[in-house]
C-alpha cells in the first residue's frame, strides 16, 4: 500500500539542488521511496509485497511528480521493475525477496543491449546498457540482451532475454547529464558476469498469465509499459499549472488588479488546465483498464494511444505555461522551468511515441474490423 508521501515531498524539496548537481537521487530520497512502498508495490504477496494496482501507482507517482519529477520517475520504475522481476523462476524470486520485499530494482531492458552467451547452467552476460534509472541506489539490475534459445535449433533463432544481476556485480558509468529529469541517475551499466538460469526470463514470458496470479501479474507488458513513464509527466504538468496560476493570482498590477484577471492570462489558464485535466482522465482510464478490463489487442492499443496523447497534452500545456511566464521562469532553478524541462525530456521516451501508438491502434482496429466482418 502506497502511503505517507509527505516525507518524500519534504526530502525532495530539500534535495532539489543536489539532484540537479549530482544527476542522481540522493540516498535518503531512495530510502523514502522504499519506506513509502514503491519498491514492494507490485511484488507478489507471498513475498510480503502488495501486488498493487496501476491506479494507485498513477495517483502516488503524480503526487510526487508535482514536487519532483525525477523522484517520481524512479519511484514508478522501482515499482514497475518489481513487477518484471516477478516473472523470474521461483528460485530467482526467492533470491531477490527471500529476506523481504523492499528491494530496489533498476533496469535497462528495452531495447536489448550487450551480449549473452549460453554456458553450463546459465549465461555469460557482457557489454554496456544505457539509461538504467535509479541504478546508484539499486540492489539489483535487470539487463536485457538478444540471446540464443535455450533449446538448440528452436525458432526464433534469438530471443529477448532479461537477466537479474546484483548491483554489486556491475559497474555504473557516469553518463547521465541531461537537460531534464536530471535526478533520475539514468546512467550506463557495464557488466561481465555469469548469470544462472534461475535469474533469467524472456520478454515472451511477460505475455503468459500465471495461474492464480494477481491481476497486476497477468496483464501483458505492452498494456502498461507506457503508462508507467507517463505518470510522472502528468504530475509535473499538474505542478506546473498550479505554480503558474499561483503566480498570476498573486501578481499585482499597477491598477491594483491581479495578472489572473487579464484576458490573455485567463485564456492560457483555461486552455492549459483543460489539457492537463484531459490528460489525467486519459491516464486514469488507462490505469483502470489495466486493473479491471478484459485484455484484448484493441484494449492494449487503446492504452498506448491514450497514454501517448496524454503526454502530448501535458507537453503542450507545459510549453504554453513556460512561454507565457515571462522572465520569472528563466532561472534554471525555477520550478516552472524545471517542470518544462522534465516533461520535455520524458516525452522523448520511446514508449511514449505517438506515431508508434497510432500505428498500433490503427492496426488493432483494422484487425478487429476484419474479424468482425468474417463472422457469419
Amino acid at each position: 500500500m502506497l502511503s505517507d508521501l509527505e516525507p518524500i515531498l519534504e526530502t525532495a524539496r530539500q534535495d532539489r539542488a543536489l539532484l540537479d548537481e549530482s544527476c542522481k537521487l540522493t540516498d535518503r530520497l531512495a530510502d523514502a521511496l522504499v519506506t513509502a512502498g514503491f519498491t514492494r508495490h507490485f511484488v507478489p504477496e507471498r513475498w510480503g509485497g502488495c501486488a498493487g494496482t496501476f491506479t494507485a501507482l498513477l495517483d502516488a507517482v503524480s503526487v510526487v511528480a508535482e514536487t519532483c519529477a525525477s523522484t517520481a520517475w524512479c519511484g514508478a520504475l522501482y515499482a514497475a521493475h518489481g513487477r518484471l522481476a516477478s516473472y523470474l523462476p521461483e528460485a530467482g524470486q526467492q533470491e531477490l525477496w527471500g529476506s523481504g520485499p523492499d528491494v530496489c530494482v533498476a533496469a535497462s531492458v528495452v531495447p536489448p543491449q550487450g551480449n549473452a552467451e549460453r554456458t553450463q547452467g546459465g549465461w555469460r552476460l557482457t557489454g554496456r546498457w544505457t539509461m538504467a534509472s535509479g541504478v546508484d541506489q539499486a540492489d539489483w539490475v535487470l539487463l536485457a540482451a538478444w540471446a540464443p534459445p535455450v533449446d538448440e535449433g528452436a525458432e526464433p533463432a534469438r530471443e529477448h532475454r532479461v537477466f537479474a544481476v546484483p548491483r554489486s556485480d556491475v559497474k555504473v558509468i557516469d553518463t547521465w547529464h541531461p537537460v531534464g529529469l536530471r535526478g533520475t541517475g539514468s546512467n550506463t551499466v557495464g557488466a561481465d558476469v555469469l548469470v544462472p538460469d534461475h535469474l533469467s526470463f524472456t520478454l515472451r514470458d511477460l505475455a503468459r498469465a500465471k495461474p492464480h496470479a494477481a491481476r497486476c501479474h497477468t496483464v501483458p507488458f505492452p498494456l502498461v509499459a507506457s503508462l508507467i513513464f507517463a505518470a510522472p509527466v502528468l504530475g509535473a504538468a499538474e505542478g506546473a499549472l498550479r505554480t503558474w496560476w499561483d503566480r498570476q493570482a498573486s501578481r499585482v498590477r499597477p491598477d491594483g488588479s491581479s495578472a489572473a484577471e487579464q484576458p490573455a492570462q485567463q485564456q492560457v489558464f483555461a486552455r492549459t488546465a483543460a489539457h492537463v485535466q484531459a490528460a489525467r482522465l486519459l491516464l486514469e482510464r488507462a490505469a483502470q483498464r489495466a486493473d479491471h478490463a478484459p485484455v484484448t489487442p484493441v484494449l492494449v492499443a487503446e492504452n498506448q494511444r491514450d497514454v501517448a496523447v496524454a503526454v502530448e497534452l501535458c507537453g503542450s500545456a507545459a510549453h504554453e505555461l513556460f512561454r507565457s511566464a515571462g522572465s520569472s521562469a528563466l532561472d534554471e532553478g525555477d520550478p516552472l522551468q524545471r517542470a518544462w524541462r522534465d516533461i520535455t525530456v520524458a516525452g522523448t521516451h520511446g514508449t511514449l511515441n505517438f506515431e508508434a501508438a497510432a500505428a498500433s491502434y490503427a492496426g488493432a482496429a483494422l484487425a478487429a474490423r476484419a474479424q468482425a466482418g468474417a463472422r457469419p
